[in-house]
């Protein structure tokens, strides 16, 4: 069962591997006024492509508010490397690997495949303001 998140109160550790290398910690982040986390579906969810194809085109005013971002999901690597080459996010700090753990301490649902190009299990979207 996922936990309910209460504002003011210290999120979630969070530590995963980025497309093209490296690793984002929440802990380490370091931004003017907040770390925008989002979790999305994954390669498979086209409704993802479009809210991410758009942010990505907004990311410079973000880190002008001093937002720094990331987009979180389930996918493996490749898979995460195919999002971030196939949806042209070239701007965006793509995180990949989240656990169902990870998921869950976020409070958000979890889901099971049901099309072939779905992994078995991937979280629902998610925007936090940290």
């Amino acid at each position: 069962m996922s936990q309910k998140l209460i504002p003011d109160t210290q999120a979630p550790a969070l530590s995963l591997a980025l497309v093209g290398g490296g690793t984002w910690t929440l802990v380490d982040q370091a931004p003017k006024n907040f770390s925008m986390v989002i979790f999305y579906r994954g390669l498979h969810c086209p409704v993802c492509k479009m809210y991410l194809t758009k942010l990505n085109g907004l990311i410079d005013m973000a880190a002008e508010a001093g937002v720094n971002v990331v987009a979180v999901s389930m996918d493996p690597e490749d898979r995460a490397t195919q999002t971030k080459t196939d949806w042209e996010l070239g701007n965006i700090d793509l995180a990949y690997g989240a656990t169902a753990d990870d998921v869950r301490n976020w409070g958000l649902y979890l889901s099971t495949a049901f099309k072939d190009a779905e992994i078995p299990q991937f979280a629902e979207p998610g925007l936090f303001w940290v």
